[in-house]
């Protein structure tokens, strides 16, 4: 296959040689089939190549320009002339060449532990060749091609050319073409929704894939760095790679999950993940009556929040409600205001208002709390945690609202925020005890916020997972039980 691609792309003076429609029946029949898997050496371009002669790729595809990419550690995007050479391969038998690669290849990520890498991520997730597809479809709509990581071009497109509805011109002269601008936009207009999707795939692509590689260790290990003095609230932060910043909340950032497995045969790994311990940490700390009672019989806190705020029978809730009331229980731990609560649920500021409004009605001593904490750090210019903790808040005494606003709701959260982390880390401390005392081979290897991640052999998981279970949920008593979630997987990703 790679002999086809390298005489249409770099060998021009063979087409002559060769019946276009005879070619092209070949390839319709070869690359539209079911079958084997073909070996390509670059599939983006070899999908461009195809739809000129009207023909899909649709079987499973090797890339070795992929797995060239992740071997050689260059960062070049050879051309396939530059690959044979580079590997000592004639360019005379191109594919011969291509399967000599494939094979040299394939060994070296597997004894670099980075065929997972290849198979996982970069093979089924093909960044690049979906931020070229966005792109060319937005340029098609622009009706022009242009600089789409210029604002003031990406501006001039949307707001001049296309006439879409904008905000006034900053200092310099340009648009804004900010996220919160885009957004407003997005479900209006397909340019913009492709705009955004373009971001999201980019900020993927430079952050956790072009970014990690180069901290990934010749045994295929990344090693984080955890930092006990970077956070206000006593969280630890991560760095080099950031682990803990690994996206959850679509499916593409979930697959870069995949990336994640455990060390070697045998070996699973186990996640174990505290269940709303901020909101179960607001029970307790408000005393309020309906949400530790819910808690305590396990009720689902959002929809009994959805059934209070708008006034439904429990089981009549509708998975819009819940969604809301969700959203609602979340931005409360964060003193969230109306305008925030808009914009998250893309309902009308009055709306959210009363949402919020009636959330208090109904858990009033969650509102005190709220208070008391506030006029606590007013009073004496720090707020606490369950184990004593403390965070100065001077920006109370500020004469800028705004900065008056961020430390009430600093006042607010901090307590939760900074109580989860308390709990987490003693529950690391015991959990790690708890391992060297039963002469466990599995590792505890990550924390992620609320979550715990060992590393454990196959004949270890039951026992390590139901201990792991037990020391997190009884780090300390509250009013309302912990709960924890366990999960095994071989990689991060099968674990959520």
């Amino acid at each position: 296959i790679g002999g086809v691609e390298y005489a249409v792309r770099e060998r021009g003076d063979l087409l002559g040689e060769v019946d276009e429609a005879r070619l092209a029946a070949f390839m319709k029949e070869v690359f539209e089939a079911e079958g084997a898997p073909v070996i390509l050496y670059g599939k983006k371009a070899f999908r461009y190549l195809l739809r000129g002669y009207g023909v899909s790729l649709c079987r499973a595809a090797e890339d070795v320009s992929l797995m060239k990419y992740l071997a050689d550690y260059s960062g070049k995007d050879d051309q396939l002339s530059e690959a044979l050479q580079s590997g000592g391969l004639p360019e005379e038998t191109p594919a011969y060449g291509v399967y000599c690669l494939y094979k040299k290849l394939g060994g070296q990520l597997q004894s670099e532990n980075l065929s997972s890498l290849y198979q996982d991520l970069e093979l089924p997730l093909c960044y690049r060749e979906k931020i070229a597809e966005i792109t060319a479809r937005i340029y098609e709509q622009a009706g022009e091609t242009f600089n789409l990581n210029s604002p003031a071009q990406l501006g001039k497109i949307l707001f001049e050319k296309l006439g879409l509805p904008a905000s006034k011109k900053n200092k310099k002269g340009t648009y804004s073409t900010g996220a919160e601008v885009l957004e407003k936009l997005a479900g209006k207009y397909a340019i913009v929704a492709d705009v955004l999707e373009c971001r999201h795939f980019q900020k993927l692509l430079s952050t956790y894939i072009d970014g990690f590689k180069p901290l990934i260790d010749r045994d295929g290990l990344v090693h984080t760095t955890f930092n006990q003095v970077q956070t206000s609230t006593g969280r630890l932060s991560s760095l080099n790679p950031n682990l803990q910043n690994i996206p959850v909340r679509d499916e593409e950032g979930r697959e870069l999950r995949k990336l994640f497995v455990a060390r070697g045969e045998g070996r699973v790994l186990i996640d174990a993940d505290y269940s709303q311990i901020e909101l179960r940490l607001l029970a307790h700390f408000s005393g309020c009556k309906e949400l530790i009672e819910a808690y305590g019989a396990g009720k689902d806190i959002h929809a009994l929040t959805a059934s209070q705020v708008f006034g439904v029978p429990l089981d009549k809730v509708t998975p819009e409600q819940r969604r809301a009331a969700k959203a609602v229980n979340f931005g409360i731990i964060y003193g969230i205001s109306d305008f925030g609560l808009a914009s998250n649920l893309h309902i009308p500021t009055k709306q959210a208002g009363e949402y919020i409004r009636k959330y208090f009605e109904t858990y009033s001593d969650v509102k005190e709390y709220m208070d008391a904490n506030v006029a606590f750090a007013r009073e004496h210019g720090y707020v606490t945690t369950l184990l004593g903790r403390k965070r100065f808040i001077p920006e109370l005494r500020s004469s800028n609202y705004n900065i008056r606003a961020f430390g009430e709701r600093a006042a607010m959260n901090m307590p939760l925020q900074g109580s989860s982390a308390d709990i987490i880390k003693i529950a690391m401390i015991r959990v790690a005890a708890r391992l060297r005392e039963g002469k466990f081979r599995s590792q505890l290897i990550l924390q992620v916020h609320d979550e715990l991640i060992i590393d454990a052999f196959e004949e270890e998981k039951e026992q390590v997972a139901q201990m792991l279970q037990y020391e997190m949920e009884n780090a300390v008593h509250l009013q309302v039980p912990l709960t924890v979630e366990v999960r095994c997987g071989k990689s991060w990703y099968e674990t959520k």
